[in-house]
């Protein structure tokens, strides 16, 4: 069924999921995903899909899912806090040296980035440096509170990984706007240890919903009942989580500018506008009228006024974005484009010469490790865009120049 510019997807007596999608693809996996969470009994008002909308781990990435007296963990994901940050700087396109590979190279040495590989983790800091220290102390306390309950989430990458980009969709962008001024731009979250909370109270939450003999459509869906003790710990988790990673992205900026102005001769300032937002997430906000939870899971708070950050691939543009306070959205748009493709099919179908084809004019890797993130494996962001123009204004307009990936 179509309404202005969503469609609303229901089955029986499932809250209804109103669906920004119009023009873009949804893979029927997706729409079923969905469907299994609209059934859940605690869904409130309705679930919204964003534009992106795309095949997750018990719910779709791309989803904002507000409820009243229970949490899904799952709705919130893996990589809780995930999401970006940018600033705008003083700098010109001219201002920029002619060969860029330095830049990037000196990007790469300043924020550990990669893969762990068995017990060599390259995207860690092996001696944490004075500033990631200082970062860490003020999240020490507070996670000695969880370890002392949770022990098994205190052998993680925590400490070690504060200030770090790791790998996969996680990127570090020098762009320029439309009036050709240069932006930093980086997309990361809570790391390894952020993983470890998610994917540790997502099995805590099955063994619950074993426990009390509650059946669900994908066992994923398992979730906490409020005023319970998992979901208090949950929520506590999750909070440090979140503000683990905007440390981390605020941490790794800060050296992202310490290198640029290594490389880069002109004098710059790096505070003309800086935008932190987070897009795996959730929090208590008040929507008609009353107090609910909002997970977000590959979606971005879009408040009234309120500033966001809608990335592309890799050799596409990205938007800085000013929310329009849609309701019916739960005040939310997108995360970025979507993949339309696994990793793995991305790999098939696409040969390095079609990635270093597709990111022509981008200082990047351009290798076989980087061709799962290669921009043919996302949905065109001008559609996906398009299809949310009731929910968000387009501030700015960012085109990378460089782009550093894990």
């Amino acid at each position: 069924m179509k309404t202005g510019n969503y469609d609303v997807l229901q089955h029986d007596k499932s809250s209804p999921i109103k669906m920004w999608t119009q023009g873009v693809p949804v893979e029927d996996a997706a729409k079923k995903q969905l469907l299994n969470a609209a059934n859940l009994p605690f869904i409130y008002k309705w679930i919204a899909a964003m534009p992106d909308v795309h095949l997750g781990k018990g719910a779709t990435i791309g989803s904002v899912i507000p409820t009243k007296g229970a949490i899904i963990p799952a709705a919130v994901g893996v990589d809780i806090g995930c999401g970006m940050i940018a600033v705008k700087t003083s700098l010109h396109a001219t201002d920029l040296p002619d060969n860029l590979a330095p830049l990037r190279a000196a990007i790469e040495k300043a924020v550990p980035h990669g893969k762990t590989f068995g017990k060599r983790d390259e995207g860690a800091w092996h001696n944490p440096p004075a500033e990631a220290d200082a970062a860490w102390s003020v999240l020490a306390d507070d996670f000695k509170k969880i370890t002392d309950k949770y022990p098994r989430l205190k052998n993680t990458n925590n400490r070690n990984h504060i200030g770090t980009l790791g790998t996969g969709n996680h990127f570090i962008e020098v762009c320029l706007d439309e009036n050709q001024q240069v932006w930093f731009m980086l997309h990361s979250g809570s790391r390894g240890v952020g993983n470890a909370i998610g994917e540790h109270f997502i099995a805590l939450a099955k063994r619950d919903m074993e426990r009390w003999f509650i059946h669900l459509p994908d066992k994923d869906l398992a979730y906490f009942a409020e005023q319970t003790e998992h979901f208090d710990d949950y929520c506590y988790a999750v909070d440090w989580a979140q503000r683990f990673a905007k440390a981390n992205r605020e941490l790794m900026m800060q050296n992202v500018i310490k290198a640029a102005r290594a490389i880069i001769s002109k004098p710059f300032s790096a505070d003309m506008l800086a935008v932190n937002c987070h897009h795996n997430y959730v929090s208590r906000e008040m929507h008609y009228g009353e107090n609910v939870l909002v997970t977000r899971k590959g979606a971005v708070s879009a408040r009234k006024d309120e500033l966001g950050i809608i990335p592309g691939s890799m050799g596409a543009c990205s938007f800085i974005v000013r929310g329009l306070g849609n309701e019916e959205s739960f005040q939310s748009c997108s995360h970025g484009a979507g993949r339309t493709m696994s990793r793995a099919e991305a790999k098939r179908r696409f040969t390095i010469e079609d990635h270093a084809k597709a990111t022509e004019g981008v200082e990047c890797r351009k290798d076989k490790e980087v061709v799962d993130e290669t921009p043919a494996a996302y949905k065109p962001i001008e559609a996906v865009m398009h299809a949310q123009r009731d929910l968000v204004e387009v501030v700015h307009t960012l085109k990378q120049v460089v782009c550093v990936k894990g």
